[in-house]
């Protein structure tokens, strides 16, 4: 693998339209010396609006060289098999705990099948392999870009750091759709560590990034304050299960807090980390926690 000097970011991220929703799944298109490169990339139901994006920004997908993929969760690294497949000369960088799951995804279709029930094709699409041989393992350095594991949401999450200050963050810097204030931490089932999430955060703030590139959604430009704000939340919705709140009761906390900030703002934050879901795995947390 070739490595080079730097990357940097070269628009706002191309909005997948998820669900003919704007602001939900953003993928960001990078230059680097080896060529254009994708950060996250959306899943197969996006794909169209994918190649439109990249369209728009002049290029093909066989233009792209390069998949830098923050987890194997399917909103961000669904598609990457179905790109493969388009474009068998893509590269696709991820973490070696995610990487098995890409060559192989039939167990994390079934999971996902099981959470998602028939809404699965609506929202995801195909789940195709990755070959082995377009694996590239994410280590220290990738491109150019810092690479540190970043655990805590999912234990196959990692994240970028650009020498020009850009952190791509995928969901380890919580989810905020611009240009709204509100950080919240998406916690989906099964793998949510709220302490390991901790120290990420930490990691986070000690490179001091200028920019958080956020898959849900936008740049943030204020880091410190956000990743203050991720922290606080995550806190507070692993105290508010651990006391044995309801799930109905969760979503209406959540809710209320959503409609203090401003009303508008709650199908957006809904449709990028489904409260029902996070709450699945805060409750999962704690039943594991407690060996229940």
């Amino acid at each position: 693998m070739t490595q080079v000097a730097s990357a940097r970011v070269l628009s706002e991220p191309i909005d997948l339209m998820h669900q003919g929703a704007a602001r939900v799944i953003g993928s960001y298109l990078l230059e680097t010396d080896d060529g254009p490169a994708l950060f996250d990339c959306g899943p197969s139901t996006a794909v169209v609006r994918l190649r439109e994006g990249l369209r728009e920004r002049g290029l093909e997908l066989t233009d792209v060289r390069h998949l830098l993929l923050s987890h194997i969760h399917l909103d961000h690294a669904g598609a990457a098999g179905v790109l493969v497949r388009e474009h068998p000369g893509l590269q696709v960088h991820v973490s070696p705990v995610g990487a098995p799951h890409l060559v192989e995804p039939s167990r994390l279709e079934g999971s996902a099948r099981r959470l998602y029930g028939d809404l699965f094709d609506t929202l995801w699409g195909e789940l195709a392999p990755v070959p082995e041989a377009n694996i590239r393992i994410a280590g220290d350095r990738v491109l150019g870009l810092e690479c540190f594991p970043a655990r805590g949401h999912a234990s196959h999450h990692v994240v970028y750091v650009d020498s020009d200050g850009t952190a791509y963050c995928g969901d380890a810097a919580g989810v905020r759709i611009q240009p709204h204030r509100l950080v919240l931490p998406p916690t989906p089932p099964p793998e949510l560590d709220p302490e390991s999430w901790h120290r990420t955060i930490r990691e986070l703030e000690r490179r001091d990034p200028d920019h958080l590139a956020l898959v849900h959604f936008g740049v943030a430009t204020d880091a410190r304050v956000h990743l203050a704000a991720l922290r606080s939340h995550l806190d507070y919705w692993v105290e508010l299960v651990g006391r044995g709140l309801s799930e109905e009761d969760f979503v209406a906390e959540v809710k209320h807090e959503l409609h203090q900030e401003d009303r508008a703002v709650l199908d957006e934050y809904d449709r990028a980390m489904p409260l029902w879901q996070s709450y699945a795995g805060l409750k999962r947390y704690w039943e594991k926690r407690d060996g229940s």
